[in-house]
C-alpha cells in the first residue's frame, strides 16, 4: 500500500520491469518516457545506463512533478562492445555467438526522481554472466524456443536462457531481469514509501 497518498510512476513500457515492480505491492502506473536510447560516441555501459535511467525518470517527472518516478535502463557489455536489444533473430544469434564462452556485464541503472521536490536518488547494479561455449545449433534452438529480441544480451535468465549460462555473479537476481528490486526498495523507502 502507498504511504501518505504518494503517487508512483514507472518510466518504462517494459512488461518485465512492471512485473518486477508489482512484487513490492505498491500501486503504480507505467508510462512511456519516450527517450532516445542511442549511445553517445565513446560512452561506457555504466555511463549509458546511468544517463538513460535518469533521462527516463526525468522525462516522466517533468510531466508529473508531484509524483515519484522510477527510471531504469540496462546495457550489456561484452569485451567492451555494447549490446542492446537485438530486435531480430539474426541479431540475437550474433549477440549470443559473441558472448559464448565469455563474461558479459549487465549494467542496470536506476533513478527515483521527484521533480517538484527537487529530489533524485540513483543506483547502479552490475551482474556478470558467463555463457557456456555454445554451438551455433544450441544458440539457434534457444532463439527459436524463447525469442528474446526485446532483451539486452538476447536471453532471458528467468526462463530457458538460464540453460545457456555457466556462471552468474550477482548481488540482486532481479537486476538481470531489468529492475534491481533490492535497490528499488531501498530508494523507495528513502523516498518515504512503506515497505516490509
Amino acid at each position: 500500500m502507498r504511504d501518505k497518498g504518494q503517487n508512483l510512476l514507472l518510466a518504462s513500457t517494459s512488461r518485465y520491469r512492471a512485473e518486477l515492480l508489482a512484487r513490492l505491492g505498491i500501486a503504480f502506473k507505467a508510462m512511456n518516457p519516450d527517450v532516445d536510447e542511442t549511445a553517445r560516441p565513446g560512452e561506457t555501459a555504466q555511463r549509458l545506463a546511468t544517463r538513460l535511467s535518469l533521462a527516463k525518470a526525468q522525462a516522466v517527472a517533468g510531466l508529473h512533478p508531484t509524483a515519484w518516478v522510477i527510471g531504469s535502463d540496462q546495457v550489456a557489455s561484452c569485451e567492451g562492445q555494447l549490446l542492446g536489444k537485438p530486435g531480430s533473430r539474426q541479431k540475437a544469434v550474433q549477440q549470443l555467438l559473441l558472448m559464448r564462452g565469455k563474461y558479459t556485464a549487465f549494467i542496470t541503472g536506476l533513478a527515483v526522481v521527484n521533480a517538484g521536490r527537487g529530489l533524485c536518488y540513483r543506483s547502479l547494479d552490475t551482474t556478470v554472466v558467463k555463457l557456456r561455449r555454445l554451438s551455433l545449433a544450441e544458440i539457434e534452438r534457444y532463439v527459436d524456443s524463447e525469442p528474446s529480441f526485446d532483451c539486452a544480451g538476447s536471453a532471458k535468465i528467468e526462463g530457458l536462457g538460464i540453460s545457456l549460462c555457466s556462471e552468474v555473479q550477482s548481488r540482486d537476481p532481479t537486476a538481470l531481469i531489468g529492475l534491481p528490486l533490492i535497490e528499488t526498495a531501498r530508494l523507495l523507502r528513502k523516498a518515504g514509501f512503506v515497505l516490509p
